[in-house]
């Protein structure tokens, strides 16, 4: 393995999704260098995140000399938004944010909702694609509370912590418990166990 193929670039504009990854990363045995790169990708409409992600991610072929990886994540309000924001989640949060969100439910007892992290990556060695993904259930919080995380972190209560919002656990409770952490966690299994 030479220098270049040590480092993992991680295109992202998202500096809170950056930090959150770094803290992964650091935690990890492997002979891998993280590193930060801001390259515009082509985000389309679509059905699902994982085909959002693959299209930036194939957006930036012939960008970037090595390996490198996008994440991209959705919030769904199951219930009772029928998965409302879901791929649209980074315009709604841009428009009617947070507060939008509550705005439009009246029921928060029953309410289900889920986040869905993909990561797309582009491997040089192999010149290969590969998603690794997460998914983590909880409710809607009544109120915006917490000043950690990002996004619609301070409405999610993970149904693993139902008392505290994503946006009121530290980067490291995070991490242990959210999408990231689990698409993180099938992302280093592959880089540990792949041969080239």
């Amino acid at each position: 393995m030479n220098l270049d193929q040590n480092i993992i670039y991680f295109v992202t504009g998202n500096i809170y999704k950056y930090k959150e990854v770094l803290d992964l990363f650091n935690k990890e045995n492997i002979n891998y260098q993280l590193k930060q790169i801001d390259i515009e990708t082509i985000e389309i409409q679509a059905d699902t995140i994982k085909e959002v992600a693959l299209f930036k991610l194939n957006s930036i072929k012939g960008q970037i000399d090595g390996s490198y990886f996008i994440e991209d994540a959705g919030f769904f309000v199951d219930y009772p938004l029928n998965g409302f924001p879901g791929v649209y989640s980074s315009y709604v949060m841009k428009t009617i944010s947070n507060k939008g969100i509550l705005r439009l439910i009246d029921d928060f007892e029953k309410t289900q909702a889920h986040f869905i992290s993909v990561i797309a990556l582009h491997f040089q060695p192999l010149d290969k694609n590969f998603v690794f993904e997460g998914i983590v259930h909880g409710k809607i919080s009544k109120t915006i509370k917490g000043s950690f995380g990002f996004g619609f972190d301070p409405i999610f209560l993970p149904n693993v912590n139902p008392n505290k919002t994503f946006a009121e656990l530290t980067i490291d409770e995070k991490n242990k418990v959210s999408h990231r952490g689990q698409a993180w966690k099938k992302f280093i299994t592959f880089l540990k166990k792949v041969k080239y």
